[in-house]
């Protein structure tokens, strides 16, 4: 779950089912394990990867995921009843399927990322921020070769302290390109980008031109 949310701001378009129909156990299972795929995913997912990712046909996929923007927008719930409008979305974006904090809860969400939630940042996060801040913009994947770890949840806590943004959505991968904020300008004390110290000589042994390889 991100803060920002994309420049294009649309809304979900599920595909075509009536979410108000009676649903089997199969299915509503189904509600589930798509439901806790979409908490934990940091880029859209789109309908085969989530049908091989569940072992399930796309068209059964399609119809779950239908039927879970209908309750997460409060339209009905898989019995056919009146629905409560939940705080997030599951919106289409870039081809894919993903988890948002609704636009009305942005300015909530943010104050409380910022001011109520202040803890220091990891040293993985420090360096996984210093990657992205010198990369710009990258992916996350970039990120987890120059790293060579897993930086999922890391990412996840620059975005929630909104020192990361989504720059931008591959239209080929899909893949999600990250850059830093104004804020981290701010807490660096710094105008621009381009006063980044440069990393060769704080290094033993620098070598010239060691940015190009980051």
């Amino acid at each position: 779950m991100t803060i920002r949310n994309p420049t294009t701001d649309t809304r979900s378009r599920a595909p075509q089912t009536d979410a108000a129909a009676s649903v089997s156990p199969a299915a509503s299972d189904l509600d589930r394990q798509l439901e806790a795929v979409f908490m934990v995913a940091d880029e859209p997912q789109g309908l085969v990867h989530l049908a091989t990712a569940v072992g399930r046909p796309v068209a059964e996929v399609a119809a779950s995921v239908a039927r879970l923007v209908a309750d997460f927008d409060g339209i009905s719930s898989p019995d056919g009843m009146k629905a409560v409008r939940r705080g997030f979305e599951l919106r289409e974006v870039a081809g894919g399927w993903r988890i948002y904090v609704r636009a009305t809860h942005d300015e909530l969400v943010t104050d409380f990322v910022l001011t109520q939630n202040p803890s220091r940042l990891s040293q993985a996060a420090l360096e996984t921020l210093a990657v992205i801040a010198y990369k710009q913009p990258i992916s996350r994947g970039q990120v987890a070769s120059i790293r060579a770890v897993n930086v999922d949840s890391v990412v996840r806590t620059l975005l929630g302290r909104g020192l990361v943004t989504e720059a931008f959505t591959d239209s080929e991968t899909g893949a999600i390109n990250y850059a830093t904020t104004d804020l981290l300008l701010t807490q660096l004390g710094i105008n621009s980008l381009d006063e980044l110290p440069h990393l060769s000589p704080l290094l033993d042994g620098g070598t010239d031109g060691f940015e190009d390889l980051l």
